[in-house]
């Protein structure tokens, strides 16, 4: 089986701080991890850390560790409760980039107990912190076998990827890309499977760019077929698409197909308010979000937190009086880490707002109802739509994955957690990072639950 181990940017803070205190010798911690699984593999997705006490550890020395039992129960018994996995990871000071025969003696005496313990739950791990904060790891089977992690990533103000296989760039299309940004932030770029939610007006433009970026494969989801009025704005779409009522996902995989650089494409014409859309966009390594609906937003801010991925948001913002009158030319770029502030914490939208979309999407009589009595604002549905501004703004999405994977700018990342344009004004504006969502914080991590993202509507027997 290939695994995943996923770790949120502050839960890979908490680890370095913790194992590198600045006395030159190992340290541990339990990571309890929710599962995203499927047949051929699994990926563990980080929920909460238990540093073992520097006290409680019977002898640290540069090279070795071993702590009491006792010191790790509370967390065995919090992993029993949530039917969470288990990864036991430790410090290499001194920088050893590969487990020890001291490692492989401890993990030999440890993982036994930890089945024994968590017995229905499927596999846990053992994992390696470096000074400089790269990680590595491996899956402890029931048998005591040992079969590598093939990644562990970091989705925090940077973004981090370590594969266990080092792939050399063969593909000639490539070069140029990695002449800007280096052979090996193009190679993981390869390596990438990405999910964009909405193929329209800033997703078609947007998947355009990770095509030619060369990202290795795309999970595409929007609903809606070909329309004449997208012929503005949605790339590779043509009449014909329009007339037989093409789906847009359809005509953007064959596009992606046509250009012959070897994506992997899987395609839903589907709201991702579905299981198997849940799923899919869970086993992605990082997410875009194309959409302009409340609850769409919502959910997919929800999905990223609960399996650790990166989320880029996009929204563009036009508003003129259908007369060639023009007062607002406007985009957005939020980038949202899991377990810190969210498009709702960041005032994006109210619950209340949240709440009526919902209701229109569930209960278009009763949101029409309401709207109509006053009790509810009304939801926006047709908004102008031009090429150029949404074409800006999915390229300016694109660079700040790319600032994220390969950072390269003056200051840290931390300070572009938001990006404004305002054309009108003609200006850019950044804002930094806030304070943790209070609704989403404490979902980062779990993973797979019954119900999916512990919401009834994603049940399947709500489904049939």
């Amino acid at each position: 089986m290939n695994a995943t181990l996923r770790v949120s940017g502050d839960q890979h803070l908490a680890l370095r701080q913790h194992h590198f205190p600045g006395d030159g010798l190992e340290a541990a911690a339990l990571i309890l991890c929710g599962r995203r699984e499927e047949a051929e593999r699994g990926i563990l997705t980080a929920a909460e850390i238990f540093p073992v006490p520097y006290s409680a550890c019977r002898e640290r020395r540069a090279d070795y560790l071993s702590w009491q039992t006792e010191a790790i129960i509370p967390a065995l018994e919090r992993a029993t409760a949530k039917k969470f996995s288990i990864v036991k990871i430790h410090s290499h000071p001194t920088g050893y980039e590969q487990f020890s025969a001291l490692d492989d003696a401890s993990d030999r005496a440890l993982f036994p107990s930890l089945y024994g313990w968590l017995d229905d739950v499927p596999y846990h791990a053992s994992a390696v912190i470096l000074p400089d904060g790269r990680m590595f790891g491996r899956i402890v089977d029931e048998d005591n076998r040992f079969r590598s992690l093939n990644r562990i990533s970091i989705a925090g103000d940077d973004l981090h990827f370590w594969d266990r296989a080092q792939h050399s760039l063969t593909d000639g299309f490539m070069v140029r890309n990695a002449q800007a940004f280096g052979a090996a932030t193009a190679t993981i770029l390869r390596g990438l499977s990405i999910a964009v939610i909405g193929c329209s007006g800033t997703g078609s433009p947007l998947i355009e760019q990770l095509v030619r970026l060369g990202v290795g494969r795309l999970v595409l989801v929007d609903p809606d077929s070909v329309e004449e009025k997208n012929l503005n704005r949605i790339l590779h779409t043509t009449m014909a698409d329009a007339r037989f009522g093409r789906t847009k996902v359809d005509v953007l995989h064959k596009a992606i197909e046509s250009i012959g650089l070897g994506i992997t494409v899987q395609t839903f014409a589907q709201t991702l308010d579905h299981p198997e859309v849940v799923r899919a966009v869970a086993g992605c390594d990082v997410v875009f979000g194309c959409m302009d609906t409340i609850d769409g937003r919502h959910l997919l801010n929800r999905l990223a937190t609960f399996y650790v991925l990166p989320y880029f948001d996009l929204g563009v913002r036009l508003v003129a009086d259908g007369e060639g009158g023009v007062s607002h030319v406007c985009g957005t770029v939020h980038y949202l880490q899991p377990g810190k502030s969210s498009l709702l914490s960041r005032g994006l939208y109210t619950t209340a707002q949240l709440q009526a979309a919902s209701l229109r999407r569930t209960d278009p009589k009763e949101y029409a109802s309401r709207a109509a009595d006053g009790y509810i604002a009304g939801v926006m549905e047709e908004r102008p739509a031009v090429i150029s501004v949404n074409m800006l703004v999915s390229s300016l999405a694109v660079q700040e994955f790319l600032a994220r994977l390969h950072p390269y700018r003056q200051f840290d990342n931390w300070e572009f957690a938001i990006h404004r344009v305002s054309l009108e004004q003609g200006q850019f504006f950044h804002e930094a990072e806030g304070e943790p969502c209070r609704v989403l914080s404490r979902w980062v991590g779990r993973g797979d639950l019954t119900p999916l993202l512990d919401l009834p509507a994603l049940s399947e027997a709500a489904r049939i």
